[in-house]
């Protein structure tokens, strides 16, 4: 079947090797095809039904290479037989998730620092003006989560305090620029090659708001992984300069609200993962000292 579809699309018609990818959350079939110039591309393969949204996720590549982010190039997309699919450059390499232990601490503060920077450039593209304001989306979601949570049996150790401090702080908001978010930035979205950063890939799950919503996902995922790579992406996306409080008061509200959201989700989309998910977030929990701190243990500088 795939190399039928490889015969119809002329940039890649002439391959000489199809090795399929199956590491990965997303629903599309993906596919490492190798030229005879010994170049590598990557195929994406999904129903066609899929073919506007994909297109608008084809823009964003082409948006990204505007502003010189490091990730795959977009080639071409189409339609052959009833089945969409994107064609990008591929990035050699591997997931930082599996290549940060195996670099010194030198080489993964080093790759964080080439992520924060590339995640800064992302930050350049501004929401479409049809896009209604950050404060009003997120807080309406964050309300929808929260209800779902305090009807559930499952409960969070010192759950009040948590809400309290979201209580304390959504207010802060209001004022936040709607601007392009990766929407999934963490470590086993980010390639590393020869112990160097060597791009991002997977913008599938784009958004518009808050820059700083961002570095939810080091609290999560990254820096369970590597805390080297953690503060040197805070430190590449602001010059070498430390953050402000500001930075880590936001920081902390997207953490608090990502509490009540993970139990949701994972109840209702993978619930034999709940104990892993609760592992992650009574880890960010004990970071932040239930929020009574807003910048976190690990980050020392």
């Amino acid at each position: 079947m795939i190399e039928a579809l490889t015969n119809q699309i002329p940039f890649i018609s002439n391959c000489k090797k199809i090795i399929q990818i199956k590491k990965g959350a997303s629903s599309d079939k993906k596919y490492l095809i190798n030229l005879e110039d010994n170049q590598k591309v990557l195929l994406r393969v999904f129903n066609h039904e899929a073919l506007e949204a994909k297109k608008a996720e084809y823009s964003i590549l082409e948006k990204m290479r505007d502003y010189n982010v490091t990730c795959s190039q977009p080639i071409s997309i189409g339609k052959v037989d009833n089945r969409g699919y994107i064609l990008t450059t591929y990035i050699e390499g591997k997931d930082a998730e599996d290549e940060l232990p195996l670099c010194t601490e030198q080489e993964q503060f080093n790759i964080g620092i080439e992520a924060g920077q590339n995640l800064r450039k992302m930050h350049q593209y501004t929401a479409p003006s049809h896009v209604t304001s950050w404060y009003l989306r997120k807080k309406e979601k964050h309300q929808k989560y929260l209800d779902a949570y305090l009807k559930c049996e499952m409960k969070i150790q010192n759950d009040q305090k948590i809400i309290k401090f979201i209580e304390e702080n959504i207010h802060l908001m209001k004022q936040r620029p709607n601007i392009f978010q990766h929407d999934d930035f963490h470590v086993g979205n980010i390639i590393v090659n020869k112990k160097k950063f060597a791009g991002v890939i997977d913008f599938n799950r784009y958004d518009w708001g808050d820059p700083i919503h961002e570095f939810l996902k080091i609290g999560i995922f990254s820096r369970k992984v590597s805390i080297p790579f953690s503060i040197g992406q805070i430190q590449g996306y602001y010059n070498n300069t430390e953050p402000e409080e500001y930075f880590w008061r936001l920081y902390s509200l997207y953490l608090a609200m990502c509490v009540f959201s993970t139990v949701i989700w994972t109840i209702k989309t993978i619930p034999d993962s709940i104990d892993d998910m609760l592992e992650k977030v009574y880890l960010f929990l004990e970071d932040h000292d239930n929020f009574r701190e807003l910048k976190p243990k690990w980050y020392t500088v």
